[in-house]
């Protein structure tokens, strides 16, 4: 039975072929996900120009982000029930039939429509392929690949907004959409042929209420931070009425919760504390890290004189050492066993990194700034596996779904109450500052997202005028960094309180052969301290097949 729950490791400790084409499908299905939003951005303009419909452009993007954080737990709790290959599958499929039927859109309501559609299916590609990876690789393992997967984000950053304007320019904004065709049948194909993990038959009913209840929930808080001092004034009866229907679905949930035998969202988790503290900290990076992403261009082209292009390139310090940094800590957790001590360095560098851009001011050179956002860059490596590895390591295999979802909805989370807190923030300190420069500002004018002036516009203003501007988005963006850095504040406090629990495969006795990285099955699941959830051994990931006679008895059998 030790052979059936282990993930087959060559004699030379290099993983078979078939888990390597596995690792690729899945990292061109998270590069689909990741990469679309960054590719239609750049599009926007011409599909407006095509469509019409200028007043439901933002639209075009809530949809898919409403739908993919929506929809994320519930990928999670299928996988979960009734296995996950057959799930992903599902979502790529879903993907990649709302990218076929965004490109084929004849209106804008049609084109908001199908980005929804494509957002459902966004949810299950970013929760199975981490809920996959938590499956296929044993924990010791796990933050080798997790650290390729955290490396396409930075991939997509700075490929997507080019991509998307070399097709645009050269094919036509339709196929920003049919591009995701070919390599999503690239991705179904090799998942479909090469992926074999155990069925599951689960007879419990689907929490239908809970889900309902999430949804609306997330729907009501994510539209909140949407449409909140943009679309709306914050204290609109709108958003308030949003603010309180999310509220009191949120309540419900967690009652509906309680009282049922399968919940969707096994409230009982958050009573590990590493899982609760890391989640936690996935939140807060979203808020950090979303932040930078929205307010460092601002700087750069208001400030620094930078294309909308050459901004986007200056992001390259930031983004560059989040990749190398967690490609190395997961290199490094693979080959010591332990991590507690990368979030709470991660957690320092952050609030430095932070400190450091709430300093700049107008005489601030790129090469400064530069240095400051590699800084950040580089606690963001050292965290961003691990608000996914250590949620994994704290519960059962039969809950990975689960816990994969919750970091994936955290983070997002964080992210959309970020931008919302931190756009404010920046707005009201523009306005401020604008207001006591008046004379010099002259007729400037700030729009609904703030800062609008691109490099040309910025130097035709006088000398007064874009002095008192620069100045004021100065003030700006700093101050939405200090508050970034407080936040950080708290993530590095208590990131102290993560408990080393350790890695399955940590143990000497399981290592592999010489060079091999450690026992890539894990042989034995080591137990966890009191009070936390034992990790449970992976399925096997290649040899497996899908007759539930055999293999299902061995998965059973870890959970006994």
């Amino acid at each position: 039975m030790s052979q059936q729950t282990e993930t087959p490791q060559r004699a030379d400790g290099k993983r078979p072929r078939g888990i390597r084409i596995v690792l690729v499908a899945l990292m061109i299905s998270a590069l689909l996900a990741m990469l679309d939003n960054m590719i239609i951005a750049t599009a926007m303009p011409t599909i407006v120009g095509d469509l019409g419909g200028l007043a439901h452009l933002s639209w075009v993007v809530t949809a898919y982000t409403l739908a993919t954080a929506a929809s994320t737990p519930i990928w999670g709790k299928l996988g979960d029930l009734y296995g996950r290959k057959g799930i992903f599958l599902t979502a790529i499929v879903i993907f990649v039939a709302g990218s076929v039927t965004s490109g084929a859109a004849q209106t804008m309501g049609q084109l908001i429509g199908f980005r929804a559609l494509q957002g459902l299916g966004a949810g299950g590609l970013l929760v199975g392929v981490m809920a996959i990876i938590g499956e296929l690789v044993p924990p010791r393992e796990r933050g080798r690949y997790q650290g390729m997967f955290a490396s396409i984000m930075a991939v997509a950053m700075i490929g997507g907004p080019l991509l998307g304007g070399a097709i645009t320019d050269h094919l036509g904004w339709r196929w920003a959409f049919y591009i995701n065709v070919p390599l999503g049948a690239v991705a179904l194909a090799m998942v479909a042929t090469v992926l074999h993990l155990p069925k599951r038959r689960s007879t419990a009913r689907i929490d239908y209420v809970g889900a309902v209840l999430l949804v609306v929930s997330i729907t009501s808080l994510v539209l909140v931070t949407t449409w909140g001092g943009s679309e709306y004034a914050w204290l609109s009866p709108v958003i308030i009425g949003l603010g309180a229907l999310g509220l009191a679905t949120l309540a419900l949930f967690i009652v509906a919760e309680r009282r049922i035998a399968e919940p969707l969202l096994p409230l009982g988790l958050f009573r590990n504390a590493n899982f609760s503290i890391a989640v936690g900290i996935g939140f807060l990076l979203g808020i950090v890290m979303f932040g930078s992403m929205i307010f460092l261009p601002v700087f750069q082209q208001a400030v620094q004189g930078a294309s909308a292009t050459n901004s986007g390139m200056q992001l390259l310090p930031m983004l560059l050492s989040m990749m190398i940094v967690s490609l190395l800590v997961g290199r490094a957790t693979t080959r010591t066993g332990r991590y507690r001590v990368f979030p709470i360095a991660g957690g320092a560098l952050v609030v430095t990194g932070l400190f450091l851009m709430s300093t700049m001011n107008t005489d601030t050179s790129r090469v400064t700034s530069g240095v400051f956002m590699a800084v950040l860059g580089c606690g963001m490596g050292c965290l961003m596996q691990l608000t996914m590895l250590i949620p994994q390591n704290s519960v059962e295999l039969r809950d990975m779904g689960v816990a994969s979802s919750t970091a994936t909805l955290a983070r997002t989370l964080g992210g959309s109450f970020g931008i919302a807190a931190l756009g404010s923030l920046f707005n009201s300190r523009i306005a401020a500052t604008l207001g006591e420069g008046a004379g010099g500002a002259g007729s400037i004018e700030i729009g609904e997202g703030g800062a609008q002036l691109d490099a040309a516009s910025l130097a035709a203003l006088p000398e007064g005028a874009r002095q008192v501007y620069q100045e004021a988005v100065t003030s700006g963006v700093t101050s939405v960094f200090f508050v970034g850095a407080c936040c950080a504040v708290l993530a590095f406090a208590v990131a102290w309180f993560i408990k080393e629990v350790p890695l399955r495969g940590a143990e000497p006795a399981a290592a592999g052969p010489a060079g091999g990285g450690g026992d890539a099955g894990g042989a034995a699941a080591v137990a966890g301290r009191p009070g936390e959830h034992a990790p449970q051994p992976a399925a096997d990931v290649t040899d497996v097949s899908d007759d539930p006679d055999g293999p299902r008895e061995a998965v059973d059998a870890t959970r006994r």
